[in-house]
Parts: structure tokens; sequence; C-alpha cells
């Protein structure tokens, strides 16, 4: 299959996709929820307070840098989380709040992809399966999007160091998941700065995307930043995006930011002057608040370790299944992703999405081979009592 040249050659988004295979059917049991990566845990309990001590702020234009204290809370959560040093994190050089971090990852591409890298057409390399937003912003910037897999046999982290040289010449920026969505997979700090040191030589940035850091099962990934301070990196080479959607359960405020160097804090800020909006101040006042606290955090991942233990529990010695290490998403290996989701569907109403919805198959030339297709991708998000009725009855139904 020919990789996409045009924006308008992407496939349809992976739900509308999902809608079209099951809806013809009806459940075979009362829906479950288990397709979508919306937190359905509490919100942060100040959340309410906060907004309504703002409301009046609705009435003006929200600075496009953002708000001092929302820049501040994040800048001071680098430095708590990842050990950044000052010189690395200051609120006013470093830090960018995004209208969600979709945003933030489309528009990287946009701000700071070349036309033209080494004299030829750019490359973009992304993981396979990965975030749909990637390609389309690849692809949007004029650039190629080059489709990496990310499999059982690479840990499931795309392994851009063994690229061709060819390639990597003409590549302008990675994007690179961790931990990773669909798969759960961390990367140590070896890994990043493997990729570091692999950027460094070839002169391509890194996109970050770290919107699942706080969801762990064992111990806090380490981060993209953590490892360009460790190495002294150039602070151009990494930007990192970061979302309270995943840690603080709160899709719907849409606040996230990124993070990195200065040139490329202000070519994000120069696009978003032109073609963007900041987020209400109510909203980044409320998020700055988020950010300074911890505690509704570690309430949010204890559940997520319960639910952890729920499906080791239930699928444990089931060949499919392959523990997480961080997020909220199963990857089970069932063969045929699609066909097992129209059969939990049909049998059990457990509505999971097939991995083939998020990935790419490889072009013909190198076998043509969808890293995706033989998987299915399920959330932990409802609560643990019906995770765990939806997890037993994907068992009955697929094992």
């Amino acid at each position: 299959m020919q990789q996409p040249e045009r924006f308008s050659d992407l496939p349809e988004y992976a739900f509308p996709r999902l809608r079209a295979l099951l809806e013809p059917h009806q459940p075979g049991g009362e829906p479950i929820a288990m397709s979508l990566g919306e937190p359905r845990h509490p919100l942060p309990p100040f959340l309410a307070e906060e907004l309504a001590n703002h409301t009046h702020l609705y009435g003006r234009y929200p600075p496009n840098e953002g708000a001092p204290e929302l820049r501040e809370a994040i800048a001071a959560w680098l430095r708590l989380r990842y050990g950044l040093p000052e010189h690395r994190s200051d609120p006013d050089r470093h830090v960018f709040p995004l209208n969600g971090t979709r945003e933030g990852l489309f528009a990287a591409c946009l701000a700071l992809v070349p036309e033209r890298r080494n004299g030829e057409r750019p490359a973009v390399l992304l993981p396979n399966p990965f975030y749909q937003c990637y390609a389309a912003a690849a692809l949007a910037a004029g650039a190629e999007p080059v489709y990496v897999p990310a499999t059982a046999e690479t840990g499931f982290l795309p392994d851009f160091a063994s690229l061709p040289e060819a390639l990597l010449r003409r590549t302008a920026a990675v994007y690179f998941c961790s931990p990773s969505n669909p798969q759960g997979a961390v990367a140590d700090l070896d890994r990043w700065k493997t990729l570091i040191r692999l950027a460094e030589r070839h002169d391509f940035r890194i996109f970050a995307d770290e919107c699942y850091s706080e969801i762990w099962r064992d111990a806090p990934p380490p981060g993209a930043l953590q490892a360009a301070a460790e190495l002294d990196a150039d602070p151009e080479r990494v930007l990192a995006f970061h979302s309270l959607s995943k840690r603080s359960n709160l899709p719907g405020l849409r606040s996230g930011f990124c993070a990195g160097g200065p040139e490329s804090v202000r070519a994000m800020l120069k696009l978003r002057a032109y073609a963007g909006a900041p987020l209400p101040m109510p909203a980044q006042l409320a998020a700055a608040a988020c950010w300074r606290d911890e505690a509704h955090v570690d309430a949010s991942r204890a559940l997520y370790q319960e639910k952890y233990r729920i499906a080791d529990r239930i699928l444990g010695g089931w060949n499919a299944y392959s523990p997480p290490a961080a997020g909220f998403f199963l990857w089970l290996d069932v063969g045929d992703g699609e066909a097992a989701a129209l059969t939990a569907w049909t049998r059990a109403g457990v509505r999971a999405l097939p991995g083939a919805y998020l990935s790419r198959p490889a072009p013909a030339e190198l076998g043509g081979v969808d890293p995706g297709a033989p998987y299915l991708r399920v959330a932990l998000v409802e609560t643990p009592d019906t995770v765990a009725k939806g997890l037993e009855a994907l068992r009955a139904c697929l094992a």
C-alpha cells in the first residue's frame, strides 16, 4: 500500500470507522464502553471553585502566551517531576500552554518543520501504531510521514536508529510517545538518551508525547526533557507535550502544554498569533491549580493501579494479554482486531477499538504487514467493577 501523500488521502478517523463497523449490529449485552480513552475518574475537588472564582475573566481576551500563573505552575511541576534546572524551565522562555495537546502536536510540524531538508522533501518519523494527529500534522506541513513499526520485537517502541542513513539525513522531526499509546510501553532514560544522540547527529527535533506520564504501574516514567538535561543537549532538540486530560481526568478542559527551547516556544507562539486561540482565562487559572496539586493525581493513579490488578487477575494466563507498564490501555493480541471487535460487540456488548484503526500497513515492497491489525485496544477508564465485567466478557468470547 502506498503511503498517503496528501492530507486528503488520510483514512477516516478511528472512531467513525468503529461506529461504521458496529452500529449495523445489535450489542450482545448491556453496552460497556472500552474503546475511547476518555478518563472517567473524579474531577479535582477544587476545580469548580477555581472556575467560579474567575468567571469575570470570560470578559477579556486571554494572553496568547498563557497566563503567568499557569506558566509558573507548569515550570514548577517540571522541576519537581523531572528535576529540571531553572535554566531549562524558565516559565517565560521554555513553557507554552496549549488548548489541548492535540493543538500543540499538530502545530509543532507547521511551526518547526522546514519546507526542505538537505535539499529534499522532509521526513517526519512516527511510531506505528500512532496517535493519528501525527500523520495529519506531517502531511499538512508538506512533509512525508514515515511509519516506523513499534512491535513486540522492538519493545512496542519504534527503533529509529535502525533506519537508513539516507532517510535520517532528510528527517526533520520525530514523534515519540512514552508511555506509548496504545501499548503502554515506557522508554527508560537510556532509550531517550539514545534517541537524543541520534537527533543531535542528524539534526532533527524530537516531539515527545508524554500525555500518559502520570498513569503508571510501578514507577514514574522518565521524561525526554530529563534525559536532555542530563546530556546537556541543545535545548531546541526536544519539545515535550503534557496534558491535564489524562493526568487530572479533565479531557473537557482542553488544557495542556509544551516545553522546550526558547526558539521552539517562540515559533509555536508566532503560529498561534496567526492561526490559534489560547485557553480562556478561567480555565487557565483552574489548570494552574491542577498542576500545583498532586493529591488528586495520586488518588486517580491508585484507581488505575487497581484496574491493572483486575486485568492481571482476569486475563493472566491468556496468551493475548501482556500487562502494560503504564497508560490506561490494554493491547490484546487477538489475531484479527477488527473481527474481535465485532465479536466482542455482538456477543457481549463490549465496545473496543481494532488496532488497525490506529496503524498503517507497511509499503508493499516491505511486506505490507500492518502492525496494528492483530490487536484490540481496550480502555480501562470506567469504574473497577465495570472494567472487571468488561474484561470477563472479553475473555469469555475471545479466549
